[in-house]
């Protein structure tokens, strides 16, 4: 369970690099000059590309997570007697936190491991504050909080789906009626809390 866990998450920091560089690229549209003069990496600035990408990765991200409540609250009414689960908004921070930290230093590595095969040298973290890269920061950012709610709403679904297989196979008891021992009806009709039955009396005797 842990190293399928474990798994998800590389996988997950893996496609955030990939994506995050294919993006950063386009919208940088390096020239040649692009390591000398900042200004000529074109394409829209650093300011413009944090707040449209935030901006989408927060609705993507409180979409995500009202579609999963909706589905756990629609599910409840046929159960209202089952306690649904909650989100957990500090699991979800913790989440995007560390996978915006990995992203970020896998994204360094990776391109100053293509920077140094190519002969560039090998430049580290800074190469995401490098005119071409620079755009990798919010888009990590964005990509990290859109991840992070995705896994928050899958464990709230399967945390619900969890308590009610655990109600299924919770064992029930079924109570039968029983029947009394002869000996013990045989007691009770032999005690003397039965009212007997009262005697005709005879007539009174002449005087």
């Amino acid at each position: 369970m842990r190293v399928a866990k474990a798994a998800s998450w590389l996988g997950t920091v893996a496609l955030m690099v990939l994506a995050a560089r294919w993006l950063a690229y386009a919208l940088a549209q390096p020239s040649p000059l692009a390591n000398r003069f900042a200004s000529s990496a074109g394409g829209p600035s650093l300011v413009l590309v944090s707040i449209v990408t935030l901006a989408l990765a927060a609705a993507v991200s409180v979409t995500v997570l009202w579609l999963a409540s909706v589905g756990v609250r629609e599910r409840r009414r046929l159960r209202p007697e089952r306690v649904p689960p909650r989100l957990r908004f500090g699991r979800l921070a913790l989440n995007a936190a560390g996978l915006y930290a990995a992203s970020a230093f896998a994204f360094a590595m990776f391109e100053s491991y293509l920077h140094w095969r190519a002969g560039i040298g090998f430049h580290g973290l800074s190469c995401l504050v490098g005119p071409v890269h620079r755009n990798a920061i919010p888009l990590l950012a964005g990509l990290a909080l859109v991840a992070a709610a995705l896994a928050e709403a899958v464990l709230h679904l399967v945390a619900w789906m969890r308590a009610a297989a655990r109600e299924l196979l919770r064992p029930r008891l079924v109570l039968l009626p029983t029947r009394p021992a002869a000996g013990q009806r045989l007691v009770s009709l032999n005690s003397s809390r039965v009212p007997q039955r009262a005697r005709s009396r005879a007539p009174p005797l002449p005087a």
